[in-house]
């Protein structure tokens, strides 16, 4: 009898469930960070490919006309 307490006891254990909870929603967090780094990394290539064309661009009067 005292492996089916052990067992019952065992089943109505919930101590692990909030680690898994835990994992599951870091788990959520990183994915969306992982999102949310890939978004602004193609935002700033794509800006500072506008800022170099601009620069390029750009012709600098070196003459020295005092």
């Amino acid at each position: 009898m005292k492996l089916f307490e052990l067992a019952k006891n065992f089943r109505n254990d919930e101590s692990g469930a909030v680690t898994v909870d835990w994992v599951v929603l870091t788990a959520a967090v990183v994915a969306l960070a992982i999102g949310v780094l890939a978004g602004i990394t193609t935002a700033t290539d794509d800006l500072a490919d506008e800022i170099n064309t601009a620069i390029t661009g750009v012709d600098i009067d070196t003459s020295d006309n005092n």
